[in-house]
């Protein structure tokens, strides 16, 4: 799996920034992929990282890389709880939510649009996502947002510059441990 891009795509959530990103990953084998995930599970495990592979379709990986205890505070607020309880989710377990977005999004044609939950979008521009069909929104950044307009502009600049930091420092030869910050 190439370091480039889970750090063009997952810096702020590296940085201790955000709770989880996802991105699309090719692959030639799915073994030497798991090989890969293991490698970088092992690698960054001790600083409060997992990597999971939710999906795999047309050569390509869909990865989850996230802060377990991070996601497990983002889903047991009521707002978060109750909209993942509607849709049929095992709310009180964070990794039992996780393998059901990982079969949601395996086994079901549509995309299940409270991933955003699962990324650390704010529960309310999930669900204003979902409740106006994508449409209506205040503004376009990182996601849709229905909410706090300002608290998420400040937020996407900010994953903004860390990214940029980020593949700078990659590029200059940085580790990936080096890269990403211990839970705290």
């Amino acid at each position: 799996m190439p370091e480039d891009l889970m750090v063009r795509f997952c810096a702020p959530t590296l940085a201790g920034l955000k709770t989880g990103s996802m991105f699309s990953c090719p692959y030639d084998s799915v073994q030497a992929l798991k090989a890969d995930i293991r490698e970088m599970n092992r690698r960054l495990g001790g600083k409060g990282l997992r990597v999971l592979p939710l999906r795999y379709q047309n050569r390509r990986a869909l990865i989850y890389v996230y802060r377990p205890r991070k996601l497990e505070a983002d889903l047991e607020a009521l707002e978060a709880a109750t909209l993942l309880a509607g849709m049929g989710y095992p709310v009180g377990s964070s990794d039992r939510c996780v393998r059901k977005l990982m079969h949601r999004l395996r086994e079901e044609s549509e995309f299940p649009h409270e991933v955003g939950l699962f990324l650390g979008y704010p529960p309310e521009d999930v669900w204003g996502f979902i409740e106006n069909r994508a449409e209506d929104c205040k503004c376009v950044g990182c996601w849709k947002v229905y909410g706090d307009e300002d608290a998420a502009k400040r937020l996407f600049r900010k994953y903004h510059k860390c990214t940029e930091v980020y593949c700078s420092c990659l590029q200059r030869g940085f580790s990936m441990e080096r890269l990403t910050v211990a839970a705290r």
